[in-house]
């Protein structure tokens, strides 16, 4: 692990193929590698319309491209790798501290997607011909059949004006109308079938602030979920029509009466993490309809931020991760504007 500084805390983040970094205000996870700084001279590719460099030094990716394009303001760089123009020896990436090592080979396309180039309610994490990663805010529903305000229709308005009504996305798992963060939308039927049948190669991340503390520091959560006639879903025994559901969290940090958990599925049920930790006497903030503090109206604390997945063409593992949304750990006493 390394060394500590001041106000920052540090912990483990379980990926698929590597440790992820998450910087937010409030909290910082890292990677404990330790990164010497030194690049080669970039040189203009025209083939590919994009920057190739060779690294020659260890470094992280983002601190190479602040380097790299040190007139650019940084929130454009951030864009730039978060819109999926950043390959590291030909291979897409999107995480801000993935390390690089001496030989590799770090492509920079200078073109965007489709839906980058507009100005989107919310912001747009990765996107190319084959599928789009937004960053979800909390109180809107992924989709919906009543003709109510959903991410995948205002997607949907947006690409279909673009391309003169050739694409329109697809929805390939749901995120709660109350949750927040990272969520994948198909731009083909192809593309939203072979992120399906890969599912069990995805792993997802969530913070999670929980009234309380578990009994444990991390552990396992398995029950069998089953929805109630008031809509409600709830842990009951094996029984036709309920579904098994496998939830695994950890502590990154105690917070006065609240912890901050990540939590990782193994199954996608639905309200499944919700249940979950309610059930072991730690519900969500805000999460008033599994138990949490009627005391103030609070935004649902829970966040997906990251998912790592195998592209649905290339067959690559990308991970795509979300910052903590603003305010997230701060709680005062009076209601939120946020029902």
């Amino acid at each position: 692990m390394p060394a500590g500084r001041e106000g920052v805390e540090y912990t483990k983040l379980r990926s698929c193929s590597h440790r992820i970094a998450l910087f937010t205000k409030n909290l910082c996870i890292l990677c404990d590698y330790e990164f010497e700084f030194l690049i080669t001279s970039a040189v203009e590719d025209a083939t590919c319309n994009c920057l190739k460099t060779n690294i020659k030094k260890s470094q992280k990716l983002l601190g190479f491209l602040f380097e790299q394009y040190s007139d650019s303001p940084r929130s454009r760089i951030k864009k730039m790798l978060q819109n999926g123009s950043v390959r590291v020896n030909n291979k897409r990436v999107t995480l801000h501290s993935y390390p690089l090592k001496p030989g590799d080979s770090v492509d920079c396309s200078l073109r965007a997607g489709i839906i980058t180039k507009v100005n989107l309610p919310f912001p747009v994490l990765y996107e190319d011909e084959n599928l789009i990663v937004i960053d979800k805010p909390a109180g809107i529903a992924t989709s919906s059949i009543d003709g109510s305000t959903n991410i995948q229709r205002i997607i949907s308005e947006f690409l279909k004006d673009m391309s003169k009504g050739k694409i329109r996305t697809y929805v390939v798992h749901r995120l709660d109308k109350e949750v927040s963060g990272v969520l994948i939308l198909a731009k083909s039927e192809d593309a939203m079938d072979s992120l399906k049948e890969k599912w069990d190669e995805t792993e997802k991340h969530y913070f999670a602030l929980v009234e309380g503390s578990p009994e444990n520091m991390e552990g396992t959560i398995s029950s069998w979920l089953i929805e109630d006639n008031a809509m409600k879903m709830r842990s009951v025994g094996e029984k036709p029509g309920a579904k098994f559901a496998i939830t695994h969290y950890k502590t990154i940090r105690q917070l006065d009466n609240y912890t901050l958990l990540d939590v990782h599925t193994e199954t996608g049920r639905k309200n499944q993490i919700r249940v979950h930790l309610s059930d072991i006497g730690c519900p969500i903030v805000g999460d008033r309809k599994y138990g949490a503090l009627t005391d103030f109206i609070r935004r649902v604390r829970l966040h997906a931020c990251s998912i790592s997945f195998p592209h649905p063409v290339t067959g690559e593992m990308i991970t795509i991760e979300s910052e903590m949304p603003k305010g997230f750990l701060s709680l005062k006493a009076k209601d939120e504007d946020y029902k």
